[in-house]
């Protein structure tokens, strides 16, 4: 069984954060690269779109997160708990966190996008023209690069899927080149 129909079967074929039964599609929680029932949730087009930040915030969509912080399954959790962090500075969502319980290891899972850090405080990674990278964007290198520690070179437009960001130095981020995870500095790749 595939992880689209385990995380099916687990919400019933809704939204595991506002319950909507349309557009529903696979959401892996960045940073994790793998693809799990644990590190997945399955949302809906709206809730993509906004946790994407492809679409403009609806304040008020989210107070469905009142519900989904109580689910049993932690990606849940983690993705209520970043969201409303995101939604902080309109009141509610601050009561919501106050209730909230993440044991230690999955709140620092949760942490690792930085959602509640003012924005004055966030590492912010951009590419060679300037464009912000975030957790899962999809690179392409502008310059052939070696490969520390090997003799592969990865050449100029090989691309880069699914990156993490280094939340200690805003010029590296990580990705897959083949089969070798490795430490790429940004101002060398430009964003998909």
């Amino acid at each position: 069984m595939s992880v689209l129909q385990m995380l099916e079967e687990r919400s019933n074929t809704t939204c595991e954060l506002c319950t909507s039964p349309t557009d529903t599609r696979q959401y892996n929680i960045p940073p994790s690269l793998t693809e799990t029932v644990d590190t997945c949730v399955l949302v809906c087009g709206t809730c993509y779109d906004q946790i994407e930040k492809n679409t403009e915030m609806d304040v008020n969509h989210w107070r469905c997160l009142n519900d989904s912080m109580w689910s049993e399954h932690v990606a849940v959790q983690i993705m209520a708990w970043r969201m409303l962090q995101r939604l902080r500075g309109e009141g509610w969502p601050k009561d919501l966190l106050d209730m909230m319980y993440l044991d230690e290891d999955n709140l620092a899972i949760a942490r690792l996008t930085d959602e509640h850090k003012d924005e004055a405080d966030k590492i912010i990674h951009r590419d060679v023209n300037g464009v912000i990278l975030e957790t899962g964007d999809s690179v392409v290198l502008v310059k052939d690069l070696k490969i520390k520690g090997s003799s592969q070179v990865a050449k100029q437009g090989t691309a880069v899927r699914n990156i993490r960001l280094d939340r200690e130095n805003a010029t590296y981020i990580e990705g897959k080149v083949g089969p070798t995870l490795t430490v790429i500095i940004t101002e060398y790749v430009k964003k998909l």
